[in-house]
């Protein structure tokens, strides 16, 4: 394939969970459509480099996904959660001092959102993709090279092939190679913090409830997934500073259960690892813009916050959305001045807002001094205590604001 010059409507580059879904979403929508990563795709939880880490699908991402035939192949496997726990465990030798549940019955007849693997995910997105004879994924192949017209961009890949393109997406993460080719800045706020990623069997059923724990460092939030070996499972996320995850990745295995089981404040009963732990960086970080001459920036090119309140995969789908509605709502002018600059008007508040308020929660959740965790604590009961707040809290839960 190397020299050999390609025509397509859409360019996508990157072939992450956002990624894949757009190549799906848009060829569903008609357009000719091709995705291209440089990394070869993990499609198996036992792999090396296999992302263990798992996206929970609020309730208006489900909607997109049934619309571009997804959902069918994800149902079986996705876990309704029905329930959000907030936990502030900032006692003395982590009593509980709040407990405050969020339920989606209050609102709705449908949980929250349904929980799956990323590794999963990929794997049946692939297979949808192996249906669409108008959508190309290009495995282990990147985009290096951007040159942008008023008509069209030419995106030059890893391989040599050059293609012509109405429209680029970026969708290739949070170092953006076509976002840095499109001249686009970025603003990003460091914490300090890394995230430890795994999953864990329990005695305690989780009963569909998704527990963000918080004492010191930030959240420990459990995630349900469907029973392993007979044994109650979830998926945890464990954010702490940068060396005390280092300390935590290295753990001997029984040294390892007894510290996450303290830290989950004994909730689910003893912990057991159930797969191997990985580690992610933890980052604000926000698009300057969410568009440029041909190019449109989707999910963590255009931003990326801390695995709070399962906002940033969310937030990628009404990018998506928003994307796909502008798209075929003037097929003609796809990828023209009009249709981006109108992309970027739609998202660039919601974006900043949620970002901003995720900030807030995590600095919130890392609070270590006792008059802060007693103000978190006080802050917790009184959102609670307030019907109209806690409805707008769950409302943004559910993507309904």
């Amino acid at each position: 394939m190397s020299g050999m010059d390609k025509n397509c409507d859409i360019l996508i580059s990157g072939g992450g969970v956002a990624g894949l879904t757009a190549a799906i979403t848009l060829g569903t929508a008609g357009f000719d459509v091709i995705c291209a990563d440089p990394a070869p795709p993990i499609t198996d939880a036992s792999t090396e480099g296999a992302d263990l880490r798992t996206t929970a699908f609020l309730q208006p991402a489900r909607a997109l996904l049934e619309d571009c035939g997804l959902w069918p192949q994800l149902a079986p496997h996705a876990m309704p959660l029905e329930i959000m726990r907030i936990v502030d465990a900032s006692g003395t030798d982590g009593a509980l001092r709040v407990v405050r549940d969020f339920r989606a019955a209050d609102l709705s007849d449908q949980p929250f959102g349904w929980n799956l693997p990323n590794w999963l995910l990929r794997r049946e997105m692939l297979a949808r993709i192996e249906e669409l004879d108008n959508v190309t994924f290009l495995s282990g192949i990147g985009t290096r090279g951007l040159l942008t017209r008023d008509a069209e961009a030419r995106v030059t890949l890893t391989d040599g092939t050059r293609v012509t393109t109405r429209l680029v997406l970026a969708a290739d993460g949070r170092n953006s190679p076509m976002r840095d080719a499109a001249g686009i800045g970025v603003k990003t706020t460091r914490y300090g913090q890394k995230a430890l990623a795994f999953a864990v069997t329990h005695s305690e059923p989780h009963g569909n409830v998704s527990t963000e724990i918080h004492r010191s460092g930030g959240p420990f939030t459990l995630v349900p997934l469907p029973d392993l070996d007979g044994q109650p499972c979830s998926a945890i996320v464990w954010m702490e500073s940068g060396p005390e995850v280092k300390r935590l990745a290295t753990l001997p295995m029984p040294a390892f259960d007894a510290e996450m089981t303290d830290r989950s404040a004994h909730l689910f009963g003893p912990l057991k690892l159930a797969t191997r732990r990985t580690v992610w960086p933890i980052i604000s970080q926000v698009a300057d813009r969410l568009s440029g001459q041909r190019i449109a920036l989707l999910a963590e090119a255009a931003h990326v916050m801390p695995p709070i309140g399962a906002q940033g995969l969310n937030m990628s789908l009404a990018d998506l959305r928003a994307l796909r509605d502008l798209a075929t709502a003037r097929p003609e002018g796809l990828g023209d001045a009009a249709m981006l600059e109108a992309y970027h008007s739609a998202r660039i508040s919601d974006m900043r807002t949620r970002v901003a308020g995720i900030n807030l929660l995590n600095r919130a959740s890392r609070a270590g001094a006792t008059p802060l965790q007693s103000l978190r604590a006080t802050g917790i009961g009184a959102l609670y205590a307030l019907p109209p707040v806690r409805q707008m809290l769950m409302r943004m839960g559910l993507g309904a604001t």
